[in-house]
């Protein structure tokens, strides 16, 4: 079973008009069987504050979530210096460098994905994707946002409902969040 490539999900994140949108779908694959139909993916910290969501291995992932929420406390909610400091420990840590999942993170101000890498990347145009299906889902929403006047959270929604249609590793059961 160890050498069956787990697939898991899209989460996408589009800001527009002052709001953030954070989703993602709940399927979870092993192999070539579908395993989960209604995963959450997405979490409110730091007081509902700041979104974030996982892809990747559920049991990394939620790691990943508890430490970076450790940092928002010890940081006083500054996302971006929490996911500096997270990224640099991620990096240079020996056990955190086995974990195998990424972070898409969205405060009022500012979107990140976070790797195990070390990359902590801001995007241009206020669009994140992770995940099997984040190619579509990211395409999709830079065509909704540029061509239509959808809010943030509607412009996420159909975002994931195409790439479900398109990514084999991806549904249509939805857990969405938003900030103002």
């Amino acid at each position: 079973m160890a050498s069956v490539k787990i697939h898991s999900t899209t989460i996408v994140s589009v800001r527009r008009n002052g709001m953030v949108a954070l989703g993602g779908d709940g399927q979870v694959t092993l192999g070539n069987t579908k395993v989960k139909q209604d995963a959450v993916k997405i979490r409110r910290l730091f007081d509902n504050q700041i979104l974030a969501g996982f892809a990747g291995s559920a049991a990394d992932g939620l790691a990943l979530l508890d430490r970076f929420e450790a940092k928002l406390r010890e940081f006083k909610g500054n996302t971006k210096k929490a996911a500096v400091e997270l990224a640099k420990d991620w990096r240079t840590d020996r056990a955190m460098r086995r974990l195998e999942a990424m972070l898409a993170v969205a405060d009022k101000s500012i979107s990140l994905l976070l790797s195990g890498t070390g990359d902590v990347i801001e995007p241009d145009d206020g669009i994140i994707g992770i995940g099997s299906g984040s190619p579509y889902a990211i395409a999709a929403a830079r065509a909704l946002l540029k061509h239509s006047s959808l809010s943030a959270e509607e412009i996420t929604r159909e975002a994931l409902l195409i790439a479900g249609q398109i990514c084999i590793y991806t549904n249509s059961h939805i857990t969405l969040e938003t900030l103002p």
